[in-house]
């Protein structure tokens, strides 16, 4: 038997693919990139042209000149696109400067004869509060800071005129917060506060009343004609004024809380009613107010829920009309007939009614009722290079909710029949490629619309 040398490895050493030497790894093709076929295409090409080739291009320059115009024009319309659909960055957004600079409050002596004031100074304790009359508007400010004015309220059933009208002051005018706040909460409290028998639980001599709360608007520097272009709104935003105030919460809670006592006292009349609403529906306009959407949607539905049913059909009618004189003809007006949200057969009813308004504004009164609004809209020729596709973008919008409470006369209605027809024109002749700017907008929300008709079974 052969001997094995030192160096050479056993059997099973040859068998064990770690020890064993693996063989090297083979060269990697080169990836050939696109670059490199066009450039073998191309020497291709130039190697199978005959020798006159020279010749051809001189004469087949004009042919190349007419190719670059081409991709050079394609080019150029490529970019007049884009810059259609960046125009729709230019639209503005909706808001409007709802106020301007505010005033000095109007001056108030405090509370006056107040016999409650009387009766702690001429107590036995206040031999230990050490009270006179130079501290009894500070002691009563306490009083309502930490709620024991509320609460003595409560216990005593009444509140003195002279402390109504007080509270009331600091409520609308107050730059103290807390001071401000709980004014506020006192009222709330005492205007909402009834027994089992839906009687008030406090008596009260003194009410807030429609010239006050409006006074307090216009001291808030409040404008009521927002007649100006919507265009420089976003410059008068923050050019320094003062408005709108912080107390203008505490004043939609209080006009909330006297428009849910009707069926106690009515404090409002239902014109002044009405012009309540028109003042909500413009603050909703304000950007500077959306952190308080909560609130005035709740205000919102206070004033709404005031009128009695004899007086809501005249009253919607008219509170439609004048919004949609007072509201600029883009996303503002879109903006209000979205923020009237609610299911209730009112919020919906208003909605419907303020659509409708707008529209028949938007068309000059051209026409006078419904039919006439939606034979407007159906003329607009969609492939007109001259149509106004953000303004159809905004009849579409109205359109769908002036139509959600709408009740057909027929089954062939003649506004449902053309309405159906249009969203299927707008939907199927604005094709993806039209960049023109709020086109695609345009279809999106016309095939939306058409979709769930045919979900709810309204067409085939």
């Amino acid at each position: 038997m052969a001997a094995i040398g030192d160096d050479e490895p056993l059997d099973f050493e040859k068998e064990d693919l770690l020890v064993t030497p693996s063989r090297p790894a083979a060269k990697r093709r080169k990836v050939i990139g696109l670059d490199d076929l066009l450039s073998d295409y191309y020497t291709e090409q130039v190697e199978k042209k005959p020798k006159g080739s020279a010749l051809s291009k001189g004469c087949n320059s004009d042919d190349e000149d007419d190719e670059t115009q081409k991709l050079s024009n394609f080019g150029m319309g490529g970019r007049k696109d884009v810059e259609e659909i960046s125009n729709e960055d230019e639209i503005p957004l909706w808001g409007q400067t709802i106020f301007g600079n505010q005033k000095p409050p109007p001056a108030f002596l405090g509370p006056v004869d107040c016999e409650f004031l009387q009766s702690l100074l001429n107590n036995e304790l206040n031999t230990i509060l050490e009270l006179d009359s130079k501290q009894g508007e500070s002691f009563l400010e306490g009083l309502l800071i930490n709620g024991w004015l509320s609460k003595l309220s409560m216990i005593c059933g009444f509140v003195e005129d002279s402390v109504a009208s007080w509270t009331f002051h600091k409520l609308l005018y107050s730059s103290h917060e807390e001071l401000q706040v709980s004014s506020c909460d006192f009222w709330c409290g005492v205007l909402l506060s009834k027994n089992e028998e839906n009687q008030p639980l406090v008596r009260l001599g003194w009410f807030p009343t429609y010239s006050l709360l409006n006074g307090a608007l216009q001291i808030y520097g409040y404008i009521s004609d927002t007649s100006e272009d919507s265009s420089s709104i976003s410059n008068t935003l923050h050019t320094g004024c003062e408005g709108p105030p912080q107390n203008i919460i505490s004043w939609l809670r209080v006009v909330s809380a006297c428009c849910k006592i009707r069926s106690i006292r009515a404090i409002f009349s239902s014109s002044e009613a009405e012009d309540f609403l028109i003042v909500i529906f413009q603050l909703l306009l304000d950007r500077q107010l959306q952190g308080l959407s909560f609130i005035l949607h709740e205000c919102l539905q206070s004033v709404i829920g005031f009128f009695s049913e004899s007086e809501w059909d005249e009253s919607s009618k008219k509170v439609s009309c004048r919004a949609a004189y007072r509201i600029h003809k883009d996303f503002n007006c879109v903006r209000i007939v979205e923020s009237i949200s609610g299911i209730s057969s009112r919020s919906k009813n208003l909605r419907s009614q303020v659509a409708l308004q707008i529209l028949l504004v938007s068309c000059n009164r051209k026409v006078t009722d419904g039919e006439g609004v939606i034979k407007f809209i159906t003329s607009i020729n969609v492939k007109d290079k001259k149509c106004d596709i953000f303004k159809l973008y905004l009849y579409l919008v109205l359109a769908e909710n002036w139509l959600l409470s709408y009740q057909p006369v027929d089954e062939d209605d003649v506004i449902l029949r053309l309405w159906y027809k249009y969203l299927r024109v707008c939907s199927s002749q604005i094709t993806s490629s039209d960049w023109r700017s709020y086109a695609s907008k345009v279809r999106n929300k016309a095939s939306y619309l058409l979709q769930n008709s045919v979900q709810r079974g309204n067409i085939a």
